[in-house]
């Protein structure tokens, strides 16, 4: 887990398309978007711009997409996905954003390994509590 608040969740996604690429999920059961609490959808604009803070200091990245996709997980959730041209790297991964400048390219997604997961996380979860990672 790189940061919580009361509402939401915020993860490293296990498949990358881009550096950085995260899981935001709603911590209320409901499964469509129109259900979310007034309370959670006030909270979204703090972890929103956490978010991007974490993600400029982590991948300095040029654009972010917010996708919420929910086919095969019912829970409200979005991908997001800092988008850049060329490549970004980080604990021994390049990433090159494959759809750059048009929609991301989920499909030409890479994998990081245990360690690099856990290395992406430890910087990621550092730049979510405002400390230089």
């Amino acid at each position: 887990m790189v940061g919580q608040t009361e509402h939401w969740t915020v993860l490293l996604r296990p498949e990358q398309p881009t550096l950085g690429s995260l899981v935001l999920i709603c911590r209320e059961p409901v499964t469509a978007f129109g259900a979310v609490s007034t309370e959670a959808f006030t909270g979204l604009a703090a972890v929103v711009a956490r978010i991007e803070t974490m993600l400029g200091r982590f991948v300095q990245y040029e654009k972010i997409n917010y996708l919420i996709l929910m086919m095969l997980d019912p829970d409200v959730h979005f991908h997001v996905i800092p988008r850049y041209q060329g490549s970004r790297s980080r604990a021994g991964l390049t990433v090159e954003d494959r759809g750059w400048p048009a929609a991301p390219s989920l499909g030409g997604a890479v994998t990081p390994d245990a360690a690099q997961q856990a290395e992406m996380v430890a910087a990621l979860r550092a730049f979510w509590d405002g400390q230089p990672a």
